[in-house]
């Protein structure tokens, strides 16, 4: 992230701001050198996103940087209209303000299928999301960022850019539409320039009438691989994290919380953490302890030194028994039915299955962390985070102080997949700040603790019935039990628990886009009090697994080429899907003898806006098994980055396969079973497979491109299984089941 030095006295912001198809423009002043909340001089309800001084200019991006690089990409869609090199562009974050709300966030609010949605619902959706202004929602997730910010900041930047000509032609004497811009300057047709910079001050002044937006033809920037923004400082370790703060007379803490979920701690001693050299203070937290010291490590070893009396976990006592209550969920009605089509229980069903997926954790490489002062009365954090006004609210309760006297500034995430949405570690470091005021600390939890204090991707159970005839499905009835991750992360938010349907629960299973006449999805929800969050493609996740398995045991049922096999179902119900298997199917040869010892399966999920399709292909080497490639076909729709879209599916591909593999989180009298690498792994270079992304442009709609490459994976790794040993896993992790090369 670029930092700005000293703002001088002619620091100006140009904000814009869609408004019923025009633009709203304003003065807004920066209070502080880095990102902190801004302050209109005009009172006018704006979105700031460009600031221009005689430093140059910055584009403030709202959404955060966690190496997925929505920094790049939304900075070049500012950076495009404004005329602005790339490598003039400084990125900040935004600050915490209601201003930076995610409108994108309700696109999935009505239950209907995305790729069905027609156009009116999609124009009703867009009125949902302009209504999330009023929540001011400024959260990155669920793919949305690019989606979200698409049209409001080239608008920012072609405001910007129109009031600098109309500041350039009034010095000029000459007609607006005789100037052009490039490169940061307003060009006269005699080639007479003039730096934005010596216009900005003048034009952040003026009202911008209604501009259009550049044709993606003369796009110079976007469609195209960029430089990403963040690349050089974390090549050179100038990057800021978390736990990279440095203040003066800094002390440092961690924290150990009871690690039976539900309990609690009856007392502890800390003399033997005291006498660890370099702690100063054990502080009690009710739920555990936070110990202070001159240094992590100190800090670190005195909290493992602290003997403590814990209560115990009110939940089952083994995972066994957690499966058993989320079991119980069946025994009552569904919480949603959102889809139910023909009549499922007039057909016989020939294929009766169950599936069962376990808790994973988000075991993101940079642990939780965060650093705070609390200094005359006002709270300063520093902290990555997906979800800025929330942590802030947060903050200002836990150090008991109003929000307007909270500064948060969103550093670089070393991964979020939904974890950093929880603002615990928020809380923490504005509790221990107000319990040492003016002295500043840096937090930072152990691998344990973030292991075994995590939301977790919930368990889950599928009952499935199906039917084939004539080569065709004929019944896919599916029945899904889980805690409601919707109900437990959104009813934390904002207080209560939500009601109605769960679309959630059973999105990645309601909406695929097959053509079967008897098609039914019943979601019910667990009461199971484990801790669960947001994780990575949420309930698509462990859909996209129960449904693509069992797609493929109807396909072998009905003794057809699985792909051919879902290619004639889903070609009527949506061209779009059927490219990217088809593009998938030509990428990796499918259809041509495969060697022997080799063995392929294929899937094929719609999450996000965006059906991904996926191929993997497994080796027998030395007696063991390898994931030797991956071919992934990908159609987002408009690509404005193509090597960071490419690098998202990777990531996700490579996430969904590490949890398949080898992902589980299980639980003895309430305590996670696993606390580091070694409990619970990833793939790694060595078993990596050789990967090829083909991303099709066909769709009409932008989706995103974050999380679709993850549920996937997932079953298409259990499909090549049973291509190659003849055995139907429907359990994750696979490792339990086959001797992987791990």
């Amino acid at each position: 992230m670029s930092r700005l030095g000293t703002i001088t006295r002619r620091t100006l912001l140009v904000g814009a701001v869609a408004v019923a198809g025009g633009a709203a423009f304003g003065v807004y002043q920066i209070r502080k050198p880095v990102a902190n909340p801004l302050r209109p001089e005009q009172g006018a309800s704006l979105n700031p996103y460009v600031i221009i001084d005689q430093q140059g200019i910055s584009i403030i991006v709202p959404r955060a940087e966690m190496g997925q690089g929505v920094h790049t990409t939304l900075a070049a869609l500012v950076a495009e209209e404004l005329d602005a090199e790339w490598e003039q562009v400084r990125v900040l974050h935004g600050p915490p303000a209601a201003a930076y709300y995610n409108a994108a966030l309700a696109h999935s609010a009505l239950p209907v299928p995305d790729y069905a949605m027609k156009d009116w619902q999609r124009r009703v959706t867009e009125g949902i999301g302009t209504a999330t202004k009023l929540l001011g929602l400024q959260v990155t997730g669920g793919s949305t960022s690019t989606v979200d910010g698409f049209t409001r900041m080239r608008m920012a930047g072609a405001s910007a850019r129109e009031a600098l000509k109309a500041v350039g032609a009034e010095r000029l004497g000459m007609d607006v539409a005789a100037l052009r811009t490039e490169a940061g300057r307003v060009i006269a047709p005699d080639g007479t320039e003039i730096d934005y910079r010596d216009l900005a001050e003048a034009a952040a002044t003026r009202a911008v009438p209604q501009v259009a937006l550049r044709n993606p033809d003369d796009w110079k920037l976007l469609g195209r691989s960029l430089p990403r923004s963040d690349m050089r400082a974390k090549v050179t370790g100038q990057a800021q994290f978390s736990t990279d703060i440095v203040l003066e007379g800094m002390k440092f803490a961690t924290v150990r919380i009871c690690p039976y979920l539900g309990g609690g701690m009856a007392g502890f001693d800390a003399a033997p953490a005291l006498m660890v050299p370099g702690v100063e203070h054990v502080l009690d937290l009710g739920d555990g302890v936070a110990v202070i010291a001159t240094n992590t490590w100190a800090a670190m070893q005195g909290a493992e030194a602290v003997v403590i009396d814990w209560t115990l976990s009110p939940l089952p006592p083994t995972t066994e028994a957690m499966f058993d209550q989320i079991a119980r969920a069946f025994e009552a009605r569904p919480n949603s039915t959102m889809r139910d089509q023909g009549k499922p229980d007039d057909v016989a069903a020939t294929i009766e299955a169950e599936y069962r997926v376990p808790f994973l954790a988000h075991s993101t490489m940079e642990p939780m962390g965060a650093t705070a002062v609390l200094q005359d009365g006002h709270l300063t954090l520093w902290v990555g985070n997906q979800a800025p006004r929330e942590h802030a609210k947060v903050a200002a309760e836990a150090a008991g102080i109003s929000v307007e006297n909270v500064t948060l500034h969103t550093q670089f995430l070393g991964g979020g997949f939904g974890r950093r949405v929880e603002t615990d570690v928020t809380r923490q470091a504005a509790r221990l700040a107000a319990l040492l005021p003016e002295t500043p600390l840096r937090l930072t939890w152990s691998r344990e603790e973030d292991m075994r204090h995590d939301f977790y991707r919930p368990a889950a159970i599928a009952r499935m019935r199906g039917a084939v005839a004539d080569g065709r499905a004929v019944l896919f009835d599916a029945r899904i039990a889980a805690p409601s991750v919707t109900r437990a992360a959104i009813g934390r938010m904002i207080g209560r628990e939500m009601g109605g349907p769960d679309k959630g629960h059973v999105e990645g299973a309601f909406d695929q886009p097959y053509e079967i006449a008897n098609y039914r999805v019943a979601g019910h929800l667990a009461d199971l009090d484990v801790p669960i969050g947001f994780w990575r493609a949420v309930g698509n996740s462990f859909n996209g697994f129960f449904h693509e398995s069992f797609i493929d045991e109807l396909a072998n049922a009905a003794g057809r080429d699985p792909l051919q096999f879902r290619l004639d179902h889903v070609s009527v119900e949506s061209t779009v899907a059927a490219g990217v298997l088809k593009t998938v199917r030509d990428m990796s040869g499918w259809g041509a003898p495969v060697p022997e010892g080799v063995g392929r399966g294929v899937a094929m999920t719609w999450s996000f806006g965006t059906p991904t399709a996926v191929v993997i292909d497994l080796e027998r080497e030395n007696g063991r098994i390898r994931i030797a490639r991956a071919y992934m076909a990908c159609d987002p729709g408009l690509v404005l980055d193509p090597a960071i879209v490419r690098s998202q599916m990777e990531s996700g591909l490579i996430y969904g396969l590490s949890a398949a593999l080898m992902g589980e989180i299980t639980f003895t009298e309430g305590r996670a079973d696993q606390g580091n690498f070694p409990e619970y792994d990833a793939l790694r270079m060595f078993n990596a497979p050789h990967i090829e992304v083909a991303i099709v442009q066909d769709n009409p709609h932008m989706g995103g491109v974050g999380e679709p490459g993850t549920p996937p994976a997932m079953p298409a790794l259990a499909n090549a299984l049973y291509a190659l040993t003849g055995k139907r896993v429907r359990e994750l992790p696979l490792m339990k089941h086959a001797d992987f090369l791990l």
